[in-house]
């Protein structure tokens, strides 16, 4: 079976200053092939959440497959939200 992918958007964002990566709301990307445009503080604090989906768990209190968590970034607080799917046409 394929491993599954990883998508991770940009949701909302609580904090007052806008994102210093410039990431924006509806931002999206693919954990394996576009990885190096988010930003370290978030792919550091999503790395927990996706291994634990990618490889079979859930997250308690998420629907399954997703996982939502927060940027690190106390002046921005950008909330992401982590999609698990299998790439079509994938075995």
């Amino acid at each position: 079976m394929a491993r599954p992918k990883i998508k991770i958007t940009l949701i909302d964002r609580k904090g007052d200053c806008p994102c210093h990566r410039g990431h924006k709301i509806g931002d999206s990307f693919d954990f394996d092939t576009e990885r190096g445009q988010l930003c370290p503080m978030a792919a550091h604090a999503a790395f927990p959440y996706i291994d634990i989906l990618r490889y079979g768990g859930n997250i308690p209190g998420q629907e399954e497959g997703t996982a939502v968590f927060c940027c690190p970034d106390v002046d921005t607080i950008n909330v992401f939200k982590i999609e698990k799917y299998i790439h079509p046409g994938t075995p």
